[in-house]
């Protein structure tokens, strides 16, 4: 004699047929081999191929940086009465460049700093590759941020007529302004947001999933004034083709240089060399 089955019973049974591919994310231990793969994909994607999408990266940024300029650096009068909330609005647009470097693709040197590491700590992949990847990206994030600020931002007079073109005065004065030792760790809790901004990114399994997973720390970060150096391989030449009263070698020595560094640390030790001890170290 059988008996009906409660309705406890059925619910526990239908969630045992949910499957992992009817998930919309990848678990943790997941998403570390989707990023081995990934490591292993831009291992084996010629080098000149890596420079186009590297321009592009750096161009995706910069616009997320002119946005950023346009919307939240033209409200100063938000930035005196309610400086938080003028904070959020520059944050809040500024993942436009990350966005579109995640879901259209491209090579972003911040980001990389992290995809490749668990496979070189597990010995899959010679150290070298990284080096030569992170070179040839940084390049051509650098020149792609060139592009937009010279061709698409002086050149068309973008800001003029408007606060922003004070805000990336100020911005750039303000980043080359401070010790070294200081730019260098906001370089390593910037990149530590945005490293796991793309983890997440790899994480989600849809558009909508990747966009989510990236805007809240990416948000954060810029919020917080962290450094990110491929935007400021625009902010402060941007800065500087506007009249701002710094040199190159300024710019260069006493911001790119920490940040960058920093960035390193973020992304390589925080993101990748930590999720690879958790889940990929054997």
């Amino acid at each position: 004699m059988s008996f009906p089955k409660s309705i406890d019973r059925i619910e526990i049974e239908n969630k045992k047929t949910v499957t992992k591919a009817q998930l919309g994310y990848y678990s943790p231990i997941e998403t570390v081999e989707v990023v081995n793969h990934t490591a292993v994909a831009k291992q084996n994607t010629p080098a000149n191929k890596v420079f186009v999408l590297a321009v592009l990266a750096g161009g995706y940024i910069a616009m997320g940086s002119l946005l950023a300029l346009v919307i939240g650096g033209a409200m100063p009068g938000l930035a005196q009465s309610n400086p938080g909330l003028q904070k959020f609005f520059f944050g809040a647009v500024f993942p436009l460049g990350l966005i579109l470097c995640a879901v259209a693709g491209a090579e972003l040197f911040t980001g990389n700093t992290a995809y490749f590491i668990p496979s070189v700590l597990s010995k899959r992949m010679s150290f070298k590759v990284p080096l030569k990847n992170w070179g040839i990206v940084y390049i051509g994030n650098f020149i792609g941020s060139l592009i937009v600020a010279y061709f698409l931002v002086y050149l068309t007079g973008a800001l003029l007529n408007s606060p922003s073109v004070d805000s990336a005065i100020n911005i750039a004065i303000a980043k080359t302004s401070n010790p070294f030792y200081k730019t260098f760790l906001k370089g390593i809790a910037c990149n530590w947001m945005v490293a796991l901004a793309m983890w997440l990114a790899y994480a989600a399994k849809d558009i909508t999933g990747k966009i989510l997973g990236i805007w809240f720390p990416v948000m954060a970060f810029v919020a917080m004034g962290f450094e990110h150096c491929v935007a400021n391989m625009f902010f402060i030449p941007v800065a500087i083709f506007h009249g701002a009263e710094i040199t190159w070698i300024d710019f260069i020595v006493k911001n790119l240089i920490p940040a960058t560094l920093g960035n390193i640390v973020g992304g390589g030790l925080f993101v990748g060399a930590a999720y690879w001890y958790a889940y990929d170290k054997k």
